[in-house]
């Protein structure tokens, strides 16, 4: 029998499956780093008190795909090109989920529309990777290799996360309620989907470079599926509920930096 941890333990050990994590971790976040200074940049007139927290939730996502490289780095590693299927933040693009990155590379003002959209889907994905660091911190928040980049990571995660909250709750007030209800909906019922699709393709990579038994993928696979089951039947709520944060304006400092990684 195999636990989260022992799993990850074996990807952590093996040169090949780790090259592979970090660089699907780096691309990930580095293309959020993009994403968010973009729409600080294109933010409109009537939301710029916005665009410093978003321009610091850009560099946090940036400072996170530094430390993958240098996690990379410390092993003589190189980054290695991302299979597609396994490119959660391409994917979610694809299913509408993000500002459309053709938009992003003009140069026009944003809409309040488009503020509370991508606000409503960073909430969504944004408790995603705070729950992935959180078990991350569980297993290897004292590991001599991974424990600082995790603990820092999960704790940036958790400010983007209450970050969301406190923004939408302040637009729900001021009268965009029913959007940010849709868009939540929306944007958690496809998240769930992708992230079962992503799983399942990281999985598959990783058992061939670790050559797992077919019956362990099998395991796993069914257990992805399984976890599918449940966010789509009533998992899915917790991505949607809005409540005041105990970490309050939890983008409204400098942003921390990470010279032992970067």
């Amino acid at each position: 029998m195999f636990s989260a941890r022992s799993l990850f333990q074996e990807i952590v050990d093996n040169d090949d499956s780790f090259q592979l994590f970090c660089s699907i971790a780096a691309s990930g976040e580095t293309q959020g780093g993009w994403e968010n200074a973009r729409i600080a940049a294109l933010v409109p007139d009537g939301m710029r008190d916005m665009a410093p927290k978003i321009t610091r939730h850009g560099a946090d996502e940036d400072k996170h795909g530094r430390i993958f490289h240098a996690l990379l780095r410390k092993r003589g590693l190189p980054p290695v090109p991302v299979p597609p299927e396994t490119d959660y933040t391409m994917l979610l693009e694809r299913q509408g989920i993000g500002l459309p990155h053709e938009k992003l590379r003009r140069h026009e003002p944003l809409t309040q529309q488009d503020i509370v959209v991508y606000l409503s889907h960073s909430r969504v994905t944004e408790q995603r990777a705070a729950e992935q660091m959180e078990l991350l911190v569980t297993h290897f928040g004292s590991h001599p290799e991974l424990g600082k980049a995790v603990h820092m990571i999960s704790s940036d995660e958790d400010n983007h996360l209450a970050y969301c909250h406190e923004e939408l709750l302040r637009l729900n007030h001021q009268g965009h309620g029913r959007t940010i209800q849709r868009v939540l909906r929306d944007s958690a019922l496809t998240e769930i989907r992708v992230h079962r699709d992503v799983s399942l393709a990281v999985m598959d990579h990783m058992g061939r470079l670790l050559h797992w038994p077919r019956a362990k993928s099998a395991a796993l696979a069914a257990g992805i599926r399984g976890r599918y089951g449940y966010e789509r039947l009533a998992g899915w709520h917790r991505m949607v509920s809005l409540r005041m944060p105990e970490r309050r304006n939890a983008l409204g400092g400098a942003p921390t930096t990470a010279p032992e990684f970067a």
